[in-house]
């Protein structure tokens, strides 16, 4: 089987295929400076690195995603992930904090989705 990179760097790249799966590194946001802002611009990010690589929301097996401040932004970060997802598409998913890149980041979203 071959492996695919998609958006690549000397450090990274932002999606990888292999076989029928799809792994994306951890995707940040831009500009916005809440965490429901923020969760928007990265599943924006998520879905169009799906598509590239061949897959879409509602093929996702798997994600993790990480809260700067977990008690602050779960709420809004939940709202905005439920909303975003298809009825009865929901992958695994694990939320936890961590110390993210930059200050200013409060969400990063990284998933597994098989290929459609």
């Amino acid at each position: 089987m071959s492996i695919k990179r998609f958006n690549s760097n000397s450090r990274l790249s932002g999606a990888v295929t292999f076989g029928e799966l799809v792994f994306l590194s951890g995707q940040v946001p831009g500009d916005s400076r809440d965490a429901a802002g923020q969760t928007a611009e990265v599943l924006a990010k998520i879905d169009g690195l799906l598509a590239e690589a061949g897959s879409d929301k509602d093929h996702l097996l798997s994600a993790t995603i990480y809260l700067s401040d977990i008690g602050r932004d779960f709420a809004a970060m939940n709202e905005v992930w439920s909303q975003w997802l298809s009825p009865d598409k929901a992958p695994t998913r694990t939320t936890l904090q961590a110390q993210l890149a930059r200050p200013e980041v409060l969400v990063e979203i990284t998933v597994i989705a098989a290929r459609c």
